[in-house]
């Protein structure tokens, strides 16, 4: 899951996105409006999580943008304003959730999943093929009633390539989903997250390298 996280409250961002990823979840951060739709309109997002009041562009300018341009991110405003006023405008301009703050982390990240399977590139909160059990929302993986001890990044690269069974998935498209935009895309990171995965799993294997193409999994 990639998520678009725009806030001006720095240190608010920053910890929340680090929260994030340690669920699994692929966050980049910006602090202004202008800068979230510069990366909106060249990365694709599950979700957005944008401050209603940000300079350059407000999470309301954003929120229209996003509506407008029919790119599928799921929205969710965050503000500070908690009438029931505030709260419908919100939603009527096309967000998809609307959390007042101060609010829980804990909340905040279910909305978040929540809003993910809504996306068009969502899927089942659970998911099970050959074996291997993906619990999304309690961030637990399973083989064959195993409980397997992932990594953040691994669990993430797990949910890529359960998510299409027996097709090959790139390494620049598990680059583009389970890490941010600051991730190298000359790195061996996925090579290593994928071997220690892989390792993890045990046998017979089911997470197969497909030479110069991909990775595939399946039995």
């Amino acid at each position: 899951m990639r998520v678009l996280l725009a806030d001006d409250e720095r240190l608010l961002a920053d910890t929340v996105a680090d929260g994030l990823r340690r669920l699994a979840m692929a966050v980049d951060v910006c602090y202004d409006g202008g800068a979230a739709m510069e990366r909106l309109a060249v990365n694709r997002y599950d979700v957005a999580v944008l401050d209603r009041d940000m300079p350059a562009a407000t999470g309301d300018e954003v929120c229209r943008w996003l509506v407008r341009e029919q790119l599928g991110t799921r929205v969710l405003i965050l503000t500070a304003a908690s009438g029931i006023r505030d709260r419908v405008d919100g939603l009527g301009l096309g967000a998809d959730d609307y959390l007042t703050k101060p609010f829980a982390f804990a909340e905040l990240a279910a909305r978040i999943q929540a809003l993910a399977r809504r996306a068009p590139t969502g899927s089942a909160p659970i998911v099970e093929h050959a074996g291997v059990v993906l619990d999304v929302p309690r961030h637990r993986a399973f083989r064959d009633g195993r409980l397997l001890d992932l990594t953040p990044k691994e669990f993430a690269v797990l949910g890529v390539l359960m998510r299409a069974p027996g097709e090959v998935v790139s390494a620049e498209e598990l680059l583009e989903k389970a890490w941010d935009e600051h991730a190298d895309p000359f790195t061996n990171a996925v090579r290593v997250a994928v071997m220690t995965l892989r390792r993890k799993l045990g046998e017979p294997p089911v997470v197969h390298t497909v030479p110069r193409v991909g990775y595939r999994f399946g039995e």
